[in-house]
């Protein structure tokens, strides 16, 4: 019913309007559109008339009201000019904006109408042009005029704002009256007329929260303490309304949604007051025990927590870290437990912000405490040695079952287990060593020795009786304890010369020794002579104290002729309990030497070649020469042999001439043919000239004539026979040919045809079938039969 209502005043506020406009058009019209035909004498002040010029229309501007919807077109005003005297002889033009189309114009009366409704918003005024003109000759009577028709507003248009939804923050706890968001709301009609772009705003929804200034849009906060942990988001409906918001005015509303941030207002704190946590003895350092967590409703950097232990009898067992993403405390082990040592421990954690706001210092302190138990529970731990490692010692040579020491672990947990012990034996690949199972004693197996290997370094293992799999390692180091069982030596192979013009007491070498030993049993060495030669006449020793000794010439003179070369024993003893010595012998050459005492010769064989060579030595070469002769003979031997014909067959008619290489044919791979115009048919002696190899344009049939019985036995008329046929055959092959190759194939099936070696080798096949073949193949079946057959033949 409101709503009709509204629509009705306006309705008739409309219609009021344009009664009230037409009226006063119609008026001024009437008042200043009829000029007079006739000067008007005004006065002046000191009495001189005053003449008006005349003038053909006045009017002022027109008014017409938009959105007008009556059922006929709606007058605009009427132009008349003083010279129409009503008869019709005058007509009206009107041109311009809108006209003819929009209005229209009576061209006998001058009444102009509107024929379409009009939108102040889309045009506000329309410039058009009058003119009076003859109706008969169109002449004009009167100059042409501008007037100008103003769409009048009227209130169609309601407010409306720049964005349907807006978004807005504002920090909860804010004072009242802070400014949260300014909303601004525009009306499309004339804010210059009455009151229909007027607006004035309200709040629909958001009390009591939030308020707005009617005028300006500014939405403020109207609750003191806002808390964002008790409601984050709120949802505000704006209304802006024209006409000064008075009753019949239009509005548009928006949505303002409001969210308040977050201040670090709260303290962080723990849900409980106690945490229990359990952790295995068995854990490592670094491993998680557990996580404690601080409550805190703030967010982003207000919430953040860091946890710290400030008390308690595990603040060197364990640590805590904050997890950020989680805002958790993670407790960690920081040592090795040990259960039956210590079972339960006890933390006192701290959650404190990072960020305090001090604006709202007084709301804290913003940290927390909880108290943190950890109690820590038994594993079955391996067994575990008394000591970390294990160093023993013991002497070489020492008898099989010598006992080297003793390793002892235990069972850390209380059932105490039984524990096994076993040597690893990749450690002691050459098994020296043996430990007892029950009690860990180390004893050897056979006997060591300190020069081959100073020290064994093994490993022992340690196994619960019960739980095979619970086991532990021990490295245990093995020193063999030198004991002197090794005389000392010469350290390296010497060999002295001494000059044949040596002076007496004239040094000419200086020795040291070498000991296997330990340097308990080696140096200090003494050298000295066997006491048989202490008064060698020819060298005697000086020990310089220092482990070498010097060895000196006795007397004057030496001869190579005599004697070249002299053995002297050295008797070298070391400084080990009980000592131990050795004899040495070192070899002495005499050489020539020149006047300084520099080596020449020490060849003692020199002064014998100069007198001529010995009888054996003359034997001896005489024997070379004569096997080498002896070589020589069988070898050119045995090549004529091989260069004679096996069988000659004086009485055959040779019918090829062959030449022959000292080479063997290469079989089936040796391409290289001989040339087979080197060959020469005996037929060609008497004058037959060969034939070519072409083929004949007919086929030869041989002479049935020539053919022998087969039964003939006669075999040179046979081969004659085939020969004469195959050389009259202009189809047969060429005459006989042979190749020679220049090298021995390879990779052929079959063997060497070679017959060269056959006479000086036993050969291993049997020619005894060639008995059976007749009378043609008697002649090598005496060639190649077995002796006996041959001797039998004969």
């Amino acid at each position: 019913p409101k709503m009709k209502e509204d629509n009705c005043l306006h309705a008739a506020l409309i219609c009021l309007g344009m009664l009230y406009y037409s009226h006063a058009i119609t008026t001024e019209k009437l008042n200043h559109s009829r000029p007079s035909l006739h000067g008007h004498h005004e006065k002046g002040k000191e009495g001189q008339v005053l003449h008006r010029s005349k003038r053909g229309w006045v009017w002022n501007q027109f008014f017409v009201i938009e959105e007008y919807t009556g059922p006929d077109p709606v007058l605009v005003g009427r132009l008349h000019s003083d010279i129409d005297s009503g008869d019709g002889n005058i007509k009206y033009i009107l041109s311009g904006e809108g006209a003819g189309i929009i209005f229209v114009i009576d061209d006998k009366s001058g009444n102009i109408h509107a024929t379409k409704t009009l939108d102040r918003e889309e045009r506000a005024q329309y410039t058009l042009t009058a003119q009076a003109v003859d109706r008969n000759t169109n002449r004009p009577l009167e100059p042409p005029s501008e007037f100008i028709v103003k769409v009048q507003d009227i209130n169609d248009n309601p407010p409306e704002f720049l964005h349907e939804n807006y978004h807005a923050n504002v920090p909860e706890r804010s004072n009242v009256g802070t400014s949260v968001i300014q909303v601004t709301a525009s009306d499309a009609d004339d804010p210059t007329y009455g009151n229909s772009a007027k607006l004035v705003y309200s709040i629909l929804e958001g009390q009591p929260y939030f308020s707005v200034e009617a005028q300006t849009g500014i939405i403020r906060t109207a609750l003191p303490n806002m808390d964002r942990e008790a409601k984050e988001e709120y949802h505000v409906v704006i209304q802006a309304k024209d006409m000064g918001g008075h009753m019949g005015g239009l509005s548009g509303t928006t949505k303002v949604t409001i969210t308040l941030t977050d201040v670090n207002d709260n303290p962080p704190k723990f849900p409980q007051s106690v945490y229990q946590m359990s952790v295995s003895e068995a854990a490592v350092p670094g491993e998680e025990v557990g996580r404690v967590k601080a409550k805190d409703p703030d967010i982003g950097e207000n919430g953040l927590v860091a946890y710290s232990i400030i008390d308690g009898d595990g603040m060197d067992m364990f640590e805590i870290t904050t997890d950020y993403e989680t805002q958790e405390g993670v407790v960690k082990l920081k040592k090795l437990l040990d259960f039956e040592t210590k079972k339960s421990y006890s933390l006192k954690v701290e959650a404190a912000n990072v960020h305090i706001d001090p604006k709202f210092i007084s709301n804290g302190p913003f940290k927390d405490t909880v108290t943190v138990k950890i109690s820590v529970e038994d594993a079955d731990e391996p067994p575990v040695f008394l000591k970390p490692s294990y160093i023993f010692e013991v002497q070489e040579n020492a008898a099989s079952g010598t006992v080297v020491g003793k390793v002892h672990a235990k069972d850390p947990d209380a059932a105490n287990s039984a524990i096994r012990y076993s040597i690893d034996r990749h450690t002691d690949l050459e098994r020296y060593f043996i430990i007892n199972a029950e009690d860990g004693n180390i004893k050897t197996i056979k006997a060591l020795d300190r020069e081959e290997i100073a020290w064994h370094n093994i490993s022992v293992f340690a196994v619960e009786v019960h739980k095979q799999h619970q086991e532990a390692k021990v490295p245990v180091a093995i020193k063999v304890v030198d004991v002197n069982d090794n005389a000392p030596k010469f350290a390296a192979a010497y060999e002295a010369f001494v000059c044949e013009n040596a002076r007496s007491n004239q040094q000419f070498i200086t020795i040291s020794a070498d000991d296997k030993d330990d340097s308990a049993n080696g140096p200090r060495f003494i050298f000295s002579l066997p006491p048989e030669i202490i008064h060698n006449p020819n060298f005697t020793l000086r020990d310089n104290r220092d482990n070498t000794a010097s060895v000196l010439v006795r007397r004057e003179g030496f001869s190579r002729q005599k004697q070249d070369l002299y053995l002297l024993p050295i008797v070298i003893s070391d400084g080990g309990l009980p000592p131990m010595s050795s004899t040495n012998t070192l070899t002495i050459r005499v050489c020539g030497c020149d006047s300084n005492g520099s080596l020449l010769s020490c060849n003692a064989e020199a002064y014998i070649l100069n007198a001529g060579l010995s009888t054996g030595a003359l034997i001896a070469i005489l024997a070379c020469i004569v096997i080498l002769l002896v070589i020589v003979v069988l070898f050119v031997t045995l090549k004529r042999q091989k260069k004679e014909p096996l069988i000659v067959f004086e009485e055959e008619d040779v019918r090829e001439n062959i030449i022959t290489y000292d080479d063997e044919g290469g079989g089936e791979e040796d391409t290289e043919a001989f040339d087979i115009a080197t060959l020469q048919n005996p037929d060609g002696i008497n004058g037959f000239i060969p034939r070519k190899d072409i083929k004949p344009e007919y086929q030869y049939m041989p002479r049935p004539g020539l053919r022998p019985a087969p039964n003939s036995v006669d075999v040179d008329d046979f081969i004659n026979t085939r020969i004469q046929e195959a050389d009259n055959d202009p189809t047969a092959p060429p005459y006989d040919s042979i190749q020679i190759y220049g090298y021995e194939g390879r990779g052929s099936v079959a063997g060497s045809l070679s017959s060269l070696e056959s006479a000086t080798t036993d050969s291993d096949l049997d020619y005894d079938y060639l008995q059976n073949w007749g009378p043609r193949f008697k002649k090598l079946a005496d060639l190649y039969g077995s002796k006996d057959t041959f001797d039998d033949d004969s």
